[in-house]
C-alpha cells in the first residue's frame, strides 16, 4: 500500500514540473540576433584604427579591418567591448540595428599630445588670423573676436605680439585709441618690433597722449628702420608737432621724410609730405610757401590713381577757401566732382567720406554765396540738398538748406528763405533722432567692445599659466635637472614669502598711517564747524535772519565740499583753491570791518599738475584771521599767493599784518594757548605722515611777515608736482 502511494505522488510531481516547464517554454521568445555594421575612428582626427578587438559579452568576436570597419551579430541590449593597446577600453550598447561608428580618444604620451595640439593650434592660429585681418575694416566685433580664438590657440610669444597689434589695428581703425594703445603695448611687451613701435606713437598722438607719442617715436634705432619706416616715423612727428603747435618742427620733420622718400622712390609719401608741408607752412601763416608745395603735391597727385587726385584737389580747395581765394577753390572742386562720378562707377563712396559729391556741391555753393553769386550759390545748394537726399546724408542735407535759406534772405527773396528754413528745421530734427539712435548704437558697440577687452585680457595670463605648464611637463622628464629644480623652487618659495611678508607689513604700515589721517581729520573738522555755527547763532541773536540765511547756504555748500574730500589724501589744487575762496568768502562776511583779502594763481602754474591734501591751508587762514586780524585796531589784509619755485615746485604763501604771533599768544586764555597747540600739532603730524608715505611732498614754513608792531604771520606751503 505504501508503495502504491509513493508511486503516485511520483507521477503527480512529473507530471506538474512537466506542465510547468512546458508553460515556461512556451512564454519565452528567443531575441532574434542580426549582423550590425560599424567602424572604429580617432575622435580628433577621424583616422580610422585597425585591428581593434571587437566582443560581444559572452558571446561572438571580431576585428576591425585597415579602413577601421567591423561587421558583427548581436542582439539589442548586448555590450559591445571595444579594446586596443593605443586607447582606454570603450563599452557601447546596442539599442538598434542602425551603423554605429565609436569615436576614441587614442591615449598617446603627454609630449605627443602637446606636440599635436601645439600643431593643430597653429593651423587655427593662422586661420583666425587672417579671418581677423578680413573684418579689420569690415566689421570690429567679427574681426576682435578672430583675435581672441588666435590668441587662444597661441604657441609663442611671437604669436601672441602679432595677434595683440592685429587687435590694436582693428581697435585704432574703428577710433578706440585708448584700447590701441594698450594693445599695442602688450604687443612690445610679448615682442619688440619697430613696426608696432611706430603705430604705437601713431595710437599715442590718435589719441591726444602728444608727449607720449614723442617719447616713443624717439626711443627708436633709426638705424634699425627700413626706408619706408624711416620715412613713416619722419612722417609720425611732424603730425604730432602739428598738433600741438610747434610748426618749425613739424615742417623740418616733413622735410626730412620727404627727402628720404625722393631718394629712394617712394612715391605715395612724396605726395602725401608735399601736402603735409603745405599745411604746415599755412598753418603758420606762410601762404606763399605752401601755395608751392601744395602745387607740387596737387601734380604729384594727379599721376597717381583718381581717387588719391581728387582727395588732393579737395585739400587744396579748402586751403584756397580759408585764404578766400573762391574762384581757384570752386575750379577745383568742379574738376573734383567730374572725378569722383568717374569713381562711384567702381566703388561706393560713404557719406563720412570728405570727397562725397553732396559735400563738394555744398562747398561750391558755399563759395558762390562768399562771391555774392547768389544764382550759382542757389543751384549748387539745391544740387547739395537733392544729393545728400538720395544717400541719406542728413548732415550735409541740414547744412546746405541752413545756407540756402541765408542765400535767399541775402536776395530778398523772403519767401523762399523761410521754406528752406522750414525744411532745415525738419532736417534738424531728423538728424537729433537719427543721432540718439546712433549714440544708443554706439554704447552697445563700446559695451560689447568692453566685454570682449575683458576676455582678450585673462588670456594673457592664462596663457602663461598653460604655457608654465607645458614646460613644467617637459623638464619633468630631465631626471638630471631634478636637484636643481627642486633648488629653484625652494628659491621661489623663501623669495614668496618674503615679498607676502614685506607686502604684509607695508600694508599694516599704510593702514596704520591712513587710520592717523582720518583721526587728525576727524579732529579738524568738529572745530571747524563749531566756529561756523557760533556765527549763524550770531547773525540769527541779533535777528539779522537774510544774513543768517545767506552765511548758512554759503557754508552748507562749503561743508558739502569739505566732506566729500574727507577721506581723500589729496585733493586736485584747483579744488583747494575753490574751498579756500568759499571759506575766506565766509570769514570776510564776518569780519567784513577787520579786514580785506586777495587770492592771485600765478598764470604759469597748472593747477591741474598738482594735489594737495585737503583742508591743510584752511587752519593757517583761519589762525590768521582769528588771532591775527581779529584784534588789530586798524584793518587789516590777508594775502594768498600761489607762485612758481622750479619746474616741478611751487609755493602757496598765507600772509596777514595782524597782531602776531607773541602778541596773539599773550592775549590767549590757557584753554585757547591748548587749543591752538594742538590744532597747529595735528597739522604737523598730517604733513608728517603724508611726506612719509609720499616721500616729502609737502613742506610748511611759518615766520613773522613784517618788521613793525603789527608783526603779522606768514605761512609758506611748498608743494611738489605728482
Amino acid at each position: 500500500m505504501k508503495k502504491i502511494v509513493t508511486y503516485l505522488v511520483i507521477i503527480l510531481f512529473t507530471s506538474f514540473t512537466s506542465l510547468t516547464l512546458a508553460q515556461v517554454s512556451e512564454n519565452k521568445v528567443d531575441e532574434p540576433t542580426f549582423l550590425i555594421r560599424g567602424e572604429v575612428r580617432e575622435k580628433a582626427s577621424f583616422e580610422p584604427i585597425a585591428r581593434v578587438n571587437i566582443e560581444v559579452n559572452g558571446g561572438a568576436y571580431t576585428m576591425t579591418d585597415v579602413d577601421g570597419k567591423f561587421r558583427i551579430h548581436v542582439k539589442k541590449g548586448d555590450e559591445l567591448v571595444v579594446r586596443h593597446k593605443d586607447f582606454e577600453t570603450v563599452y557601447h550598447t546596442i539599442t538598434s540595428d542602425d551603423r554605429i561608428i565609436i569615436e576614441v580618444e587614442q591615449a598617446v604620451s603627454p609630449y605627443q599630445k602637446n606636440l599635436n595640439k601645439r600643431k593643430n593650434n597653429l593651423v587655427t592660429y593662422n586661420a583666425m588670423i587672417d579671418s581677423a585681418s578680413y573684418y579689420l575694416k569690415k566689421d570690429a566685433e567679427k574681426g576682435i573676436q578672430f583675435v581672441t580664438e588666435a590668441l587662444e590657440n597661441s604657441n609663442s610669444v611671437k604669436q601672441n605680439a602679432e595677434a595683440y597689434e592685429l587687435l590694436a589695428d582693428i581697435y585704432k581703425e574703428w577710433k578706440q585709441y585708448d584700447l590701441a594703445t594698450t594693445n599695442y603695448r602688450i604687443s612690445l611687451q610679448n615682442f619688440e618690433t619697430n613696426e608696432a613701435k611706430l603705430k604705437l606713437g601713431l595710437a599715442y598722438r590718435l589719441n591726444k597722449n602728444y608727449q607720449e607719442s614723442l617719447e616713443t617715436f624717439n626711443a627708436i634705432n633709426k638705424a634699425e628702420l627700413s626706408n619706408y619706416q624711416l620715412v613713416t616715423l619722419y612722417e609720425g612727428f611732424g603730425d604730432t608737432y602739428l598738433n600741438i603747435k610747434n610748426y618749425n618742427a613739424a615742417i623740418d620733420n616733413y622735410k626730412n621724410g620727404l627727402n628720404v622718400a625722393q631718394k629712394h622712390l617712394i612715391t605715395p609719401k612724396v605726395t602725401d609730405l608735399n601736402s603735409k608741408i603745405a599745411q604746415a607752412y599755412n598753418a603758420s601763416g606762410q601762404v606763399d610757401k605752401a601755395q608751392g608745395f601744395f602745387s607740387n603735391s596737387l601734380n604729384l597727385a594727379s599721376q597717381e590713381n583718381i581717387k588719391r587726385s581728387v582727395e588732393e584737389k579737395v585739400v587744396v580747395a579748402e586751403f584756397n577757401n580759408l585764404n578766400q581765394n573762391y574762384t581757384d577753390e570752386i575750379e577745383l572742386r568742379k574738376q573734383a566732382l567730374e572725378d569722383i562720378e568717374d569713381i562711384a562707377k567702381d566703388s561706393i563712396i560713404e557719406n563720412e567720406s570728405a570727397i562725397t559729391p553732396q559735400k563738394q556741391n555744398y562747398k561750391i555753393g558755399n563759395a558762390y554765396f562768399l562771391k555774392k553769386d547768389y544764382d550759382s550759390a542757389i543751384t549748387y545748394f539745391e544740387k547739395s540738398i537733392k544729393e545728400a537726399d538720395s544717400k541719406e546724408d542728413l548732415i550735409v542735407k541740414k547744412d546746405g538748406l541752413r545756407r540756402l535759406s541765408d542765400v535767399y534772405e541775402d536776395a530778398g527773396d523772403y519767401d523762399k528763405a523761410k521754406a528752406a528754413f522750414e525744411e532745415y528745421t525738419q532736417a534738424v530734427d531728423e538728424l537729433y533722432i537719427k543721432k540718439e539712435q546712433e549714440i544708443s548704437q554706439i554704447a552697445r558697440f563700446n559695451r560689447n567692445i568692453a566685454e570682449k577687452q575683458n576676455r582678450i585680457s585673462s588670456l594673457e595670463s592664462d596663457r602663461e599659466l598653460s604655457e608654465s605648464k607645458y614646460q613644467l611637463t617637459i623638464e619633468r622628464n630631465k631626471r638630471q635637472q631634478l636637484i636643481i629644480y627642486s633648488l629653484i623652487g625652494g628659491l621661489v618659495l623663501l623669495l614668496v614669502t618674503a615679498y607676502f611678508m614685506f607686502k604684509y607689513i607695508k600694508q599694516q604700515r599704510l593702514a596704520n598711517n591712513l587710520l592717523a589721517l582720518k583721526s587728525l581729520r576727524s579732529q579738524m573738522n568738529p572745530h571747524f564747524i563749531f566756529n561756523a555755527l557760533n556765527s549763524v547763532n550770531s547773525f540769527i541773536a541779533s535777528n539779522d535772519e537774510r544774513t543768517a540765511n545767506k552765511y548758512l547756504s554759503d557754508f552748507s555748500h562749503l561743508m558739502r565740499a569739505v566732506l566729500e574730500n574727507s577721506e581723500e589724501d589729496f585733493i586736485p589744487l584747483e579744488k583747494e583753491i575753490e574751498l579756500l575762496q568759499l571759506y575766506t568768502k565766509l570769514e570776510h562776511f564776518r569780519f567784513k570791518d577787520k579786514f580785506d583779502y586777495s587770492i592771485n594763481v600765478d598764470e604759469a602754474i597748472n593747477v591741474h599738475d598738482y594735489q594737495i591734501p585737503p583742508m591743510l591751508l584752511q587752519p593757517y587762514i583761519e589762525n590768521a584771521v582769528w588771532h591775527g586780524l581779529r584784534y588789530k585796531t586798524e584793518k587789516g589784509h590777508l594775502s594768498i599767493t600761489i607762485s612758481p619755485k622750479s619746474n616741478d615746485e611751487i609755493t602757496i604763501t598765507i600772509a596777514d599784518d595782524g597782531i602776531g604771533r607773541e602778541r596773539s599768544k599773550a592775549l590767549k586764555t590757557e584753554h585757547q594757548q591748548k587749543q591752538n597747540s594742538k590744532g597747529m600739532g595735528n597739522i604737523k603730524k598730517r604733513v608728517a605722515i603724508l611726506n612719509a608715505m609720499y616721500k616729502d611732498k609737502v613742506d610748511v614754513f611759518i615766520d613773522d611777515f613784517q618788521d613793525a608792531e603789527d608783526a603779522g604771520t606768514k605761512v609758506v606751503v611748498t608743494l611738489k608736482k605728482d
